[in-house]
């Protein structure tokens, strides 16, 4: 049993070919076995990092009346605020405020036989009092986007498939996603639920969690294990879509989060990297060696099974996670 998440520092693969290579071997090994790693030497710039802090705490400090001008009822894509509450996992309730932010696009006009996923390509909501919002998201949304693709390369390396396997899935319109999340303090003598438990259903999650912060448990082996901020590092995990793209070799795992202690809060930004809403994940041929320990897809029950196209999974979990969103702009998919 392990007590700590692995700790991969993404430098090594500018330090020569033995480096690099070994950089893969413990990549893999990382998440074949736990999904979970922290990512340091990422080459992100401080300066962005401390931008996007002080941005985000800007936002939820203003007035109320201000946010919800942004809330996602009013975005067929799901964007913008969602108050405290605003949103479920498995049925329950998440005890967050959140900014959902995506790439800044028009909408797809719909006509007969436009799948429905297209629904969710489109334009962000941004706060007129806060501009440095959009400057700074954008600019997070470039760089991690950057990172993501070049893990995903060495991902392919290690599994032995070509270096650009996954390029074409990303190469036009990714649909990525940066969630900007405050947690306010409600654990007292009990824990209270920041987000239940779950596995990512996209590709490739990157997570910046505030300094000296905690609150995020990832499953192992039917334990849970406490994975605290480290200073400058990233909590990287896999999603559905890349455990399908390997035959379960890659571990997509269960992770939660409680809410921080009341009297406190916490801020975190998972950046989700995934394809076109098109793409029909890539499956990859393993070596024999590799395919032998292939488990197959996770089953869990209180989840749906993984679907091949990638904006079918992400459909569905929007319609599933904001049920109000949901039967103001898309009741015809509800029946």
């Amino acid at each position: 049993m392990i007590s700590t998440l692995p700790i991969l520092d993404f430098s090594r693969l500018d330090a020569g070919a033995d480096d690099a290579a070994a950089f893969r071997a413990d990549l893999l090994r990382a998440t074949h076995e736990v999904g979970f790693f922290y990512l340091v030497g990422h080459g992100v710039d401080r300066q962005l990092i401390d931008d996007l802090l002080d941005v985000s705490r800007r936002f939820f400090a203003l007035p109320t009346e201000e946010k919800l001008k942004l809330e996602n009822v009013h975005s067929p894509q799901f964007r913008g605020y969602t108050r405290v509450g605003g949103e479920l996992t498995h049925g329950d309730v998440d005890w967050r405020e959140q900014i959902d932010i995506g790439p800044e696009r028009d909408a797809v006009e719909r006509s007969e036989g436009t799948p429905d996923y297209w629904r969710l390509e489109g334009p962000n909501l941004w706060p007129e009092s806060l501009p440095e919002l959009q400057r700074v998201a954008q600019q997070w949304n470039d760089e991690l986007s950057r990172v993501a693709l070049r893990l995903l390369r060495a991902w392919a390396l290690a599994l032995g498939a070509p270096q650009d396997a996954f390029d074409e899935a990303f190469a036009d319109k990714p649909f990525s996603l940066t969630k900007i999340v405050r947690y306010p303090g409600e654990s007292d003598t009990e824990r209270k639920q920041g987000v239940g438990a779950h596995r990512d259903g996209g590709v490739l999650t990157l997570l910046l969690v505030e300094p000296g912060k905690e609150g995020l448990q990832v499953e192992h082996d039917g334990e849970w294990i406490d994975a605290p901020s480290i200073p400058g590092a990233f909590v990287v995990n896999i999603g559905e879509m890349l455990e399908l793209a390997t035959g379960g070799y890659l571990k997509a795992t269960l992770h939660r989060v409680f809410s921080p202690p009341v009297g406190t809060d916490r801020i975190s930004v998972p950046f989700f990297f995934n394809p076109a809403l098109d793409t029909v994940m890539p499956r990859l041929e393993l070596s024999p060696e590799l395919a032998a320990e292939a488990r197959g897809l996770s089953v869990d029950p209180t989840n749906s099974p993984i679907l091949d196209t990638y904006g079918d999974n992400a459909l569905r979990y929007r319609l599933r996670a904001h049920p109000n969103v949901a039967e103001i702009h898309h009741a015809d998919l509800l029946k």
